[in-house]
């Protein structure tokens, strides 16, 4: 320890003042630049997420740098760089996720899914979000790549791994065959687009809404709040519905049974008034047609079109609980009966008063 000295102390306080000021300047500038952005989400993201990532880069960087200075045994020296050094690319990696988890956020705000019209927000908003989740594995990988590499046994490791990379892709191929297909699916579902976030889909008998799509699975909100978790290599591999594959309107369907005396121009004409009159109709489907007839009853059916499905869920109640009402308010003979026919016979006879029921 004779480097423990007035001079070796001096060295040692001037490679911490150096740091220090290397952190100050930081600090100035990075308080500036947020300072002058007009973008003040973004600047607020970058101090929330980035702020302590970027100082821990720079500190260390500075050390690095200024380590020389400090005169440190060749011995201490090379051990004390070899930390700073690993502790500089986890840094590193750490600041870079940040970034990439910024830039994210930002990508999102500029695509709203609130508005009617919202395909290109879920097509941007879906790539993104995998594509993001790509880099920061990828970034990870690389950082641990780059700590092994620092260390000379490391190197001798990555040499051996790379001579056996045949047998170790075999292996490797066939245990963790789900996991990788299911990685494929999902930058396939980013790219091909079967589904997006917000997606109005049916799966596993199931209605929901896409909420979550990440490197390996896919989670659909159901429509009860429930939360349906499937691989991402299910929708590539089996059919599933979409109903907002090429838009976001969504077309609901209203049946009615009623009995054959229903006037049904009048129903129509009372249907239009019901869509007029609702908030949830887009004005872009309205069509009441007799698609059916049964022993009973004939079938009327309703076709109403909303902005998402929880819209037009409710615009399909709505349209049933007025158009029954005022079939119950003014044309009563419309709802469903059956009829009976009382046969006519002589008095006296032991069929008298037997009547054959008819729908």
């Amino acid at each position: 320890m004779e480097w423990i000295t007035g001079a070796g102390l001096s060295r040692a306080l001037t490679t911490v003042a150096v740091v220090v000021a290397a952190l100050l300047v930081h600090i100035a500038v990075w308080r500036l630049v947020l300072r002058l952005m007009r973008d003040r989400a973004l600047a607020d993201d970058l101090a929330t997420h980035c702020r302590w990532p970027a100082r821990a880069v720079v500190a260390l960087a500075a050390l690095l740098l200024a380590l020389p200075t400090a005169r440190l045994p060749s011995g201490p020296r090379a051990t004390l760089v070899q930390l700073l050094l690993l502790v500089l690319v986890a840094a590193g990696a750490w600041l870079a996720v940040s970034v990439v988890r910024v830039a994210e956020d930002a990508l999102m705000r500029r695509y709203d899914t609130e508005v009617p019209d919202n395909l290109r927000a879920r097509r941007a908003r879906t790539q993104v979000q995998v594509l993001g989740r790509v880099v920061k594995v990828a970034i990870t990988v690389l950082a641990l790549a780059i700590m092994l590499l620092t260390f000379p046994q490391g190197r001798a490791l990555g040499t051996s791994l790379i001579a056996s990379a045949g047998i170790v892709g075999v292996i490797v191929g066939i245990a963790a065959r789900s996991t990788v297909g299911n990685l494929i699916a999902g930058l396939q579902i980013a790219f091909a687009e079967p589904i997006r976030l917000d997606d109005a889909v049916v799966v596993e008998d199931e209605w929901g809404n896409v909420e979550e799509i990440t490197l390996t699975y896919v989670v659909v909100r159901i429509w009860d709040q429930r939360r349906l978790v499937l691989p991402c290599s299910y929708f590539v591999e089996r059919p599933i519905q979409n109903w907002t594959r090429y838009s976001a309107d969504i077309v609901g369907s209203v049946h009615l049974h009623v009995d054959y005396a229903t006037p049904v121009e009048e129903v129509r004409a009372e249907f239009e008034r019901v869509l007029a009159a609702s908030a949830l109709w887009n004005g872009q489907t309205a069509v009441l047609q007799v698609v059916d007839a049964t022993e009973q009853t004939m079938v009327l059916r309703a076709l109403v079109s909303a902005d998402s499905a929880p819209s037009v869920w409710d615009l399909r109640c709505e349209v049933r609980e007025r158009l029954l009402a005022w079939l119950q308010r003014e044309h009563p003979e419309a709802l469903p009966r059956v009829r009976a026919e009382v046969e006519a016979s002589a008095p006296g006879s032991p069929v008298a008063g037997i009547s054959r029921r008819r729908p």
